[in-house]
């Protein structure tokens, strides 16, 4: 063979090494391209997953905010009506308020006159009574209602609803205030002790009980007022409540005395009750 073809022979084989180092190597780093960019590939795949998650995160939250939003403006425009609402009704029961003092103001104004007068009645009742009336006379002020209380023994007959002499000048001085204060009605009321009535008594003849004891005493100061002292038939009521509203008790001969008594209440005409009831203010 000849020394050229073999040096072209040498040469090609050389090449052909050479090359297929070459390739080779190109190779491995394609290799390694290839893995580096499937490594970031799936990097890129699992930042953009995450980036998904956040974002379907964020509209959820801003879901629940723009809600949260509508609730709370809805809240304060209610809160807005009602507290409209509210002034217009605090403003109303101002008002209510403002009337209802300027009523109890009124009341009292009135409570205080009535109390006056009755002050003035008893003052000009007990200074009229002797001191010896006044022993058999209690005087008294409850509620704004004048009680007169008289111990049978000092009106009544003994055993009797007749009024005996004795009693006349103090029912006299009695019927004097009735007259001097008009605008007052007058309830004359009987009460007696537990002690049955004895029926056989001629001064007890046709009265049944202690009830028609009591009436019938009470009838008898009340035509007294009108007939011997003038008093107005209509401004006077007779009532009887026989035993059954006794002061103390019916165990001694003390109490049974006490609780056989005549009552003279005098109290306001009930027409000024209701001019009152009619002034008070209405609520709308």
């Amino acid at each position: 063979m000849k020394k050229g073809n073999v040096f072209a022979i040498a040469m090609f084989a050389g090449l052909l090494t050479i090359t297929s180092c070459a390739s080779k190597k190109d190779l491995d780093n394609c290799r390694l391209e290839n893995k580096e960019l499937s490594s970031n590939y799936q990097s890129t795949k699992e930042e953009l997953a995450a980036s998904k998650a956040r974002v379907l995160s964020l509209e959820e939250q801003l879901s629940q905010a723009k809600a949260a939003y509508s609730q709370m403006q809805s809240s304060l425009d209610k809160s807005l009506t009602n507290a409209n609402t509210n002034n217009v009704n605090i403003s109303k029961l101002v008002d209510q308020i403002n009337e209802s003092n300027q009523y109890i103001r009124h009341l009292v104004e009135v409570k205080s006159k009535s109390d006056s007068l009755n002050m003035v009645l008893t003052n000009n009742l007990t200074r009229s009574l002797s001191k010896e009336e006044m022993k058999e006379v209690d005087v008294q002020v409850l509620k704004g209602v004048v009680y007169i209380s008289l111990a049978d023994n000092m009106l009544y007959k003994s055993g009797s609803y007749e009024i005996n002499d004795r009693a006349a000048e103090t029912l006299s001085k009695i019927a004097k205030i009735i007259m001097d204060y008009k605008d007052y009605e007058v309830l004359i009321e009987g009460n007696t002790d537990n002690v049955p009535v004895n029926a056989s008594a001629a001064s007890m003849k046709n009265i049944r009980n202690n009830w028609d004891l009591s009436c019938l005493r009470a009838s008898s100061v009340v035509q007294a007022l009108q007939t011997k002292y003038g008093v107005d038939p209509k401004r006077l009521t007779a009532g009887g409540r026989g035993e059954y509203n006794p002061v103390t008790k019916n165990d001694t001969e003390v109490g049974k005395q006490r609780n056989r008594r005549t009552q003279i209440i005098i109290t306001p005409k009930l027409d000024q009750f209701m001019d009152l009831i009619d002034k008070a203010p209405e609520n709308e």
